[in-house]
């Protein structure tokens, strides 16, 4: 009979090293949000926890990896999302469609990490200081050249041969900046909130690019 003693000893050992890791990872978010990121040290995230430098090194590289580790997780769950989009749906209607169920599925991609209401949090503090702001940019390009490689892939596309991916990639995160820009300038800092925005912006992109700018844009509730 085959000894599962060491198979369980793994994963007890990996599960405290995930409940270390997200501990961390919530402690720094909410010293992030009550005192701001430049003020925040990692002796204070580690005290918090009651673990040394060494350990949270063991896990983050520094406080900016640790500011976007859920980041990286919402991300990712967009990404799936769209990978999961019916194949014959058009770009920007797969693209649309995989950010609306992003939204509406976020409380249970990030249930075991952390609150969704902290993340939505920490993601308005990105939005608002300024370092953080210029490393949220340049990830994004990043991001955008994973989208478009996962467009062109759906398509059928070769990105370097056709230009058509990455145009309607620029242009769905191009609205997905604004949207969160404006969002985390206002007052409601919900999903919902976001969502809804996000929404309303993304209908917006086809009569922006083809329509008679001369006359008024439809007012959306209106």
């Amino acid at each position: 009979m085959t000894d599962e003693r060491p198979a369980r000893a793994a994963g007890l050992r990996e599960r405290k090293k995930r409940r270390t890791r997200d501990a961390l990872l919530r402690a720094a978010l909410l010293l992030f949000i009550s005192q701001g990121y430049e003020n925040t040290t990692v002796d204070e995230i580690t005290e918090t926890v009651e673990v040394s430098q060494r350990t949270f090194f063991r896990y983050f590289a520094n406080k900016e990896e640790v500011a976007f580790a859920v980041q990286d997780l919402v991300e990712s769950h967009f990404v799936a999302a769209l990978g999961a989009r019916p194949a014959g749906e058009p770009p920007l209607a797969a693209m649309r469609g995989a950010v609306l169920a992003a939204w509406d599925t976020l409380d249970e991609a990030l249930s075991e990490v952390v609150p969704v209401d902290l993340y939505m949090q920490a993601y308005r503090l990105i939005e608002s200081t300024p370092a953080l702001l210029a490393v949220h940019l340049r990830r994004s390009t990043e991001l955008e050249e994973r989208i478009a490689r996962l467009v062109a892939e759906r398509e059928g596309l070769d990105l370097d041969a056709d230009p058509r991916p990455r145009i309607a990639v620029a242009a769905f995160c191009g609205v997905m900046r604004v949207t969160g820009r404006l969002w985390g300038q206002g007052e409601d800092v919900s999903v919902t909130a976001i969502r809804r925005m996000t929404e309303a912006y993304l209908d917006q992109i086809g009569p922006a690019l083809a329509s008679d700018w001369h006359r008024p844009a439809p007012v959306e509730g209106g």
